[in-house]
């Protein structure tokens, strides 16, 4: 009886999902039995949902696998099979099942493309990259290989697309501790926490179960053109918490709160009128801000620029140029400072003008003492020529005088200007007063002059000789005659220090009274020359 092969062969049509078992692998095909009457061809883009696989690396002989009937018999008369196409379907099957009760699907990360990830989940799943996690991530080569557990957010059977989402399955697992970190927060209250993300309109923060955003305008107390200048994702931070809404479950932060106000400082260290040096930071169509320290910007308006009229601000100034601005308005309330640099160029040149009028008072104030000095040392000159001359003139009249005094015997002279006797007197020799007294007095005088004797001692010599002749004179006229004494001593005036010899009186004998005459009169003397020397000294003055 001959065999009926027919009816041994499984009935099957295209499309159908078949069980079979692995005959053979080669680097271009896999052989299945499927029960048919030849074997079925597995090529190796239908063996996996990945590219580019080795079949040894995915099935081994005499393995049982589903297959799925893509054509009974191809132009060469073979039955081709796909083993992706099988477990997509199955797959297909199972994800709608879990995607409906909002379920999670576990799959390896198999391929890194455009956009996101793709995930081995029974067919090719689509992560993307803005929800692997909670924070941005950068690389997201480093999860290639790894099993991410998702939520199917998109499922579309019929345009074969699955969009998966770690971050939602992230968030629910941290629901409760959210929550948690939701309740303990207060208005007020410094966290720390960890960057988690970088937008353009400020930083997310997560505070170890919830995030937290800072705004831009937060995140630094001077102006921040891009919160990437600021902070970088995996910063660590110390925030203030300025806001918490609980049924939104948002939070706002600050960070600027943490630092020290510049601000205050500014308000300390400079007033209103003040010059102070800044750089240009940035140019408006409607002035420049120059930042002036800390962090702190002022806006110098068109209008302030310049003395000239200014179309736009780049003509007089650019970005990062120093320059002098004068503070003219301190606004604390909302951080503002209007800055001027005409106003700021008048007032150095005032201060110049005002440096230069200094420096000319001083150099007057030094020309002026000069011309003093110089005066004060004429005055002292002319005091010297006017004392010189007065002395001179005191001299030549007691010279004269000395000439016209009477001849003398040497009895009545007396040495050392002490009294002697009578009797000593006859034994001393006789001298002319033209020998003793003029001659020698004059010559005296004269070699004084000569040599520069001191003034003073010279006055003393001429006063005391004006003495001696005024009491001769007075005992001449006034005295009668005594008889002698034999030894009776005879008192003669004190000769001058300098001059050997001295000139006595006319007379014989003097009395005591004619001695005091003569003393008064030499005192007389002295203050009649002082007394003339002080007018000559109050004329020089004036």
């Amino acid at each position: 009886m001959v065999p009926n092969y027919d009816m041994a062969m499984v009935n099957f049509e295209e499309g159908d999902v078949l069980m079979g078992t692995v005959v053979k692998v080669d680097r271009d095909e896999v052989l299945v039995d499927v029960g048919y009457k030849s074997e079925g061809v597995i090529l190796p883009k239908e063996l996996a949902v990945r590219y580019n696989v080795n079949p040894q690396d995915v099935v081994k002989l005499n393995d049982k696998v589903e297959v799925l009937v893509l054509q009974k018999e191809d132009q060469g008369g073979r039955l081709i099979l796909s083993k992706k196409r099988a477990e997509t379907q199955r797959a297909y099957d199972h994800l709608e099942k879990i995607h409906r009760e909002n379920g999670y699907v576990t799959g390896e990360v198999i391929e890194v493309v455009k956009g996101g990830l793709i995930l081995d989940i029974g067919l090719r799943g689509f992560l993307p990259a803005s929800l692997v996690d909670t924070r941005r991530v950068k690389n997201l080569r480093k999860f290639v290989g790894e099993k991410l557990e998702c939520k199917i957010i998109e499922f579309n059977r019929a345009r074969n697309n699955v969009v998966l989402s770690r971050k939602a399955y992230l968030e629910e697992e941290r629901r409760e501790t959210r929550q948690q970190v939701l309740a303990s927060l207060t208005e007020g209250q410094v966290k720390k926490g960890v960057i988690s993300n970088v937008v353009d309109f400020g930083a997310f923060v997560d505070l170890g179960g919830i995030d937290g955003l800072v705004h831009i305008s937060e995140l630094s107390w001077s102006h921040v053109n891009h919160p990437s200048e600021v902070v970088s994702i995996g910063d660590e931070v110390e925030v203030v918490i300025l806001d918490v809404n609980r049924e939104r479950e948002r939070v706002s932060l600050g960070l600027k709160q943490t630092q020290q106000d510049p601000w205050a400082e500014i308000a300390r260290q400079y007033s209103k009128g003040d010059i102070v040096k800044g750089q240009v930071s940035k140019l408006v169509s409607f002035g420049a801000f120059v930042d002036i320290g800390d962090g702190v910007e002022g806006l110098v308006h068109i209008s302030e620029l310049s003395e000239d009229h200014v179309e736009k601000p780049s003509q007089v100034v650019a970005v990062a140029e120093e320059v002098d601005v004068k503070i003219i308005d301190i606004d604390l309330d909302r951080r503002r400072i209007g800055l001027s640099m005409k106003q700021a160029r008048v007032k150095e040149a005032e201060s110049e003008e005002e440096e230069r009028e200094e420096e000319r008072e001083q150099e007057e104030i030094q020309a002026s003492g000069a011309e003093n000095a110089e005066i004060e040392e004429g005055m002292k000159e002319l005091k010297e020529e006017i004392k010189e001359a007065a002395t001179r003139k005191y001299l030549d009249e007691e010279i004269a005088a000395a000439r016209d005094l009477p001849e003398v015997t040497s009895s009545e002279m007396a040495r050392d200007g002490k009294p002697i006797s009578k009797k000593a007197a006859r034994d001393l020799p006789e001298v002319t007063s033209s020998e003793s007294g003029r001659g020698s007095q004059k010559d005296a005088y004269e070699a004084e002059s000569r040599e520069g004797a001191p003034k003073t001692q010279i006055k003393e010599d001429t006063v005391e000789a004006e003495a001696q002749k005024d009491a001769s004179e007075t005992e001449t006229k006034e005295a009668a005659p005594q008889p002698e004494a034999q030894d009776a001593p005879v008192p003669y005036p004190t000769p001058a220090p300098d001059v050997k010899q001295a000139i006595p009186s006319t007379e014989p004998r003097e009395t005591a009274s004619a001695t005091q005459e003569g003393k008064e009169g030499k005192e007389a003397k002295d203050k009649s020359l002082e007394s003339v020397l002080e007018e000559m000294k109050k004329e020089a003055r004036s």
